[in-house]
């Protein structure tokens, strides 16, 4: 599966393989993935890659079909990314949070062939869930089956611009669409946040955000492509981030700002504070009340600033040293990227004019997963001023640019609501609300909230007949949605604001709540 869009060249001092040889950059006895009970050295990791990939090649003997894991934090789904890349498949990671609508709506949307999850997450899937082509299995039974088979699978000779992983993000309209990444996407990718972050062999990054996050799967790869070691974390409290920390001698951490909130409000020992040499930050913007808390929490740490967005994987970042006077700003562009700022007339924006952010260069994904109208959308010829060409991302973020290059961000044009990381479509929730049958009308908003970044409130008027939907409503939502895009406030109208164009005023009603 080559890429549909223009390949843009990398780099020419750059070596792109194929994922799976990422395994190959540590040294044999270095620790590798931290999991429970036991610790895997960089031999140990290659090995479970070939034996796991063997195993797979033989469940599914395709090239490039889509192999979808739905699982906690563990040895599956670490070993994924690398492992369908071996055995050149496609890897489509479901967010563990998503409930059986939105992963039902993955699986048909992919076409996956294959579906390994932990029990208690297959058993919610209902009838008509899976596609009749799709099969599930236990992610202990295939790790068992894959020991007793106990057969290699020899290192991949893929092209690097054939289709690695789909991603699936939400947007600001319909369901979740999936981002198509390519070898050279994510192996790229891996090489620029371990350079500018100057990761190194001895260092251990706790992976706590979600892995089917392109920022949550790049912490696994970018300490691997270092020869690091890395120590997945679900966590159930910020204490629980804290002791881990402690525990592992954790030198790297990433989190998005609700979570960074959460973490400055710890009893941190200075010893274990200490341990932490870099945190990074991307998800959300970081205030900058939060960054002179974690500066002064985290006095040795350096706190890069992150902006990305899963069509280009990571734009910018902050240097460092830089945080403390400007940390309000995105930073520049990181290595492989290109960062345009294109005003309303198409031109390349002045110093401090606001136009749009164009991501050009090798780390542009593949577009949309059969969806040609949203990456059209998406997705068009970089300016002429681009030094890459091809295509560019235009990424609907409103941003600017100082006399000294560093880039701020000012707002998007489309809904979206970003909310403790997650990028969340109001369209899927009052989607969700009406298909209950007990509202008329819906309507989602992201509202400031101190800890969340935004919060989902939902406006909602009450369809007639049903007197009980207010008692009905929240709990049927919990069924139905995922916990991140739960609304925090559901607002109940007699009556939906009307605009000048006859629809309902979503600007008056965010006016309102944001007041």
């Amino acid at each position: 599966m080559n890429n549909p869009l223009d390949t843009v060249p990398a780099p020419s001092a750059t070596a792109i393989l194929p994922l799976d040889r990422l395994a190959l950059r540590g040294a044999d006895g270095d620790p590798a993935l931290v999991l429970r009970g036991e610790t895997l050295s960089y031999k140990d990791l290659r090995s479970r890659v070939s034996r796991l990939a063997a195993w797979l090649r033989a469940q599914v003997d395709e090239d490039g079909a889509r192999i979808a894991t739905w699982a906690a934090k563990g040895e599956l789904t670490c070993l994924m990314p690398l492992v369908t890349a071996r055995a050149r498949l496609v890897h489509v990671p479901v967010n563990p949070l998503l409930k059986r609508a939105q992963v039902g709506h993955i699986l048909a949307d992919s076409g996956a062939r294959l579906l390994i999850g932990t029990p208690a997450r297959l058993a919610s899937l209902e009838d008509g869930d899976v596609p009749e082509d799709c099969r599930t299995i236990g992610e202990a039974e295939a790790l068992g089956e894959a020991a007793a088979m106990n057969a290699d699978l020899a290192e991949s000779s893929s092209d690097p611009n054939e289709l690695a992983a789909i991603l699936y993000t939400s947007g600001s309209t319909g369901k979740p669409k999936g981002v198509m990444l390519s070898h050279a996407n994510m192996w790229l990718g891996a090489e620029s946040v371990a350079t500018y972050l100057g990761l190194a062999p001895d260092d251990r990054t706790l992976a706590v955000l979600p892995l089917s996050f392109d920022y949550g799967q790049n912490q696994l790869l970018s300490t691997w492509y270092a020869g690091a070691c890395a120590i997945p974390l679900d966590y159930l409290t910020p204490r629980d981030v804290v002791k881990a920390v402690e525990r592992h001698g954790v030198t790297t951490l990433a989190a998005v700002p609700p979570l960074w909130v959460q973490l400055t409000e710890q009893d941190w020992p200075a010893a274990v504070a200490a341990s932490l040499r870099r945190l990074t930050n991307s998800g959300g913007a970081l205030t900058p009340d939060l960054v002179r808390r974690l500066r002064v929490l985290f006095p040795q740490a350096r706190l890069f600033a992150m902006y990305g967005l899963t069509e280009a994987f990571r734009s910018t970042f902050l240097d460092p040293a830089l945080i403390d006077t400007h940390p309000t700003s995105m930073g520049k562009a990181i290595p492989h990227a290109e960062i345009l700022v294109v005003n309303d007339a198409g031109e390349i924006a002045a110093d401090d004019e606001e136009g749009e952010l164009v991501h050009c260069g090798p780390l542009v994904a593949q577009g949309y997963w059969q969806d040609a109208a949203r990456t059209a959308e998406r997705y068009k010829p970089a300016p002429a001023a681009s030094r890459y060409g091809g295509m560019a991302v235009w990424s609907g973020d409103r941003v600017r640019r100082d006399a000294g290059g560093l880039l701020y961000f000012v707002g998007r044009r489309d809904a979206m609501i970003k909310s403790a990381g997650n990028r969340i479509s109001p369209q899927e929730i009052e989607e969700a609300a009406l298909a209950t049958g007990l509202v008329a009308e819906a309507v989602a908003l992201g509202i400031a909230d101190e800890r969340l970044g935004r919060a989902v409130r939902l406006i909602v008027r009450a369809a007639p007949g049903h007197a009980d939907a207010e008692e009905r409503l929240p709990s049927i939502l919990l069924q139905e949605l995922p916990n991140f895009m739960q609304p925090k406030v559901i607002h109940w109208r007699e009556a939906m604001p009307i605009g000048p164009n006859g629809k309902i005023d979503r600007t008056g009603l965010y006016a309102e709540l944001a007041a």
